[in-house]
């Protein structure tokens, strides 16, 4: 019992990790964007992942088996998902609005793993969602939240963002997790370059300036190989609600990264709301005991 709680509280300690490393490359992500075209970003970041991931993976290439490809290939349209109708969302709405309802999935995560899986959720757990959902609405929201086609878009994004979450804690326990992890970057960069060679102008002869060059190798190292496969080996461990919540620890990051790189002010609605998010987390370690009456 004691080696199980440990390996949890690991899991949720990396998986934490995963969502500072995330955070932390927002910055560099965003400034690298204004010059590359979206998906022609995705294609070469999750490109380089792909190679990088099938190097690691050199040993295992004996054991593809159909599962391996198959979960790898689910999870990739899932991720791959969120990221196009994230992206479509923000030509319609402000960011900060898409951050919100992308925050979302961390209240889709607990229904979808019920009615899917039958997964019962513990009532912190429950709670702790709703807590990093209105700590998220503070540290993010700066307009008027109206429903609209871009908003639309993003909750679609939210429930493929909850689905892939899920999926991962489920097939992380049937295959080999490196593999799975190859397929799905692979999954994700043929998606990307379909998306760029379709709707962009250029993917390939791109302006390889040292900020996209910075942007696009620490993604494809720390926010994609090292993140995702932590997530895909180590959601085992713990639940897909519990790893959503912690999740939402991005935007706290991203925020205080801001401040720390780019003299950025934090105002006090964004500190309420990063306090509720690291509430929410917390809540979620909490083993509630219900006492029961002696008759």
């Amino acid at each position: 019992m004691k080696t199980i709680k440990l390996l949890e509280f690991k899991a949720d300690i990396l998986l934490l990790t995963v969502a500072i490393a995330w955070g932390v490359t927002f910055l560099m992500v965003q400034d690298a964007i204004k010059s590359v075209p979206v998906y022609a970003f995705l294609f070469w970041r999750f490109g380089i992942a792909t190679i990088l991931m099938f190097l690691i993976s050199y040993n295992r290439i004996n054991n593809i088996t159909k599962e391996s490809m198959f979960y790898g290939v689910i999870l990739g349209f899932a991720l791959f998902g969120g990221f196009a109708t994230q992206t479509f969302g923000l030509t319609y709405v402000k960011s900060s609005i898409v951050a919100f309802i992308t925050g979302f999935n961390v209240i889709f995560v607990p229904f979808l793993a019920f009615l899917l899986f039958k997964d019962k959720v513990r009532l912190n757990v429950f709670i702790g969602s709703f807590v990093a959902l209105a700590g998220l609405y503070f540290l993010t929201m700066s307009g008027t939240l109206s429903v609209g086609f871009g908003e639309f878009l993003t909750l679609i994004c939210a429930l493929m963002f909850a689905i892939h979450i899920v999926f991962t804690g489920k097939f992380s326990t049937k295959a080999d997790v490196f593999l799975i992890v190859c397929f799905q970057f692979l999954t994700v960069t043929i998606l990307s370059l379909i998306f760029s060679l379709s709707l962009e102008e250029v993917t390939f002869n791109l302006d390889f300036n040292p900020v996209f060059l910075k942007a696009v190798i620490v993604t494809s190292i720390f926010a994609t190989v090292y993140a995702f496969l932590i997530q895909t080996y180590f959601q085992q461990y713990t639940t897909a609600t519990k790893t959503a919540i912690i999740f939402t620890m991005e935007p706290v990051s991203a925020a205080f990264y801001g401040v720390y790189v780019g003299n950025e002010v934090l105002t006090a609605s964004q500190l309420v709301g990063a306090g509720l998010i690291i509430f929410a987390t917390l809540v979620t370690e909490i083993k509630i005991k219900r006492k029961i009456k002696p008759l």
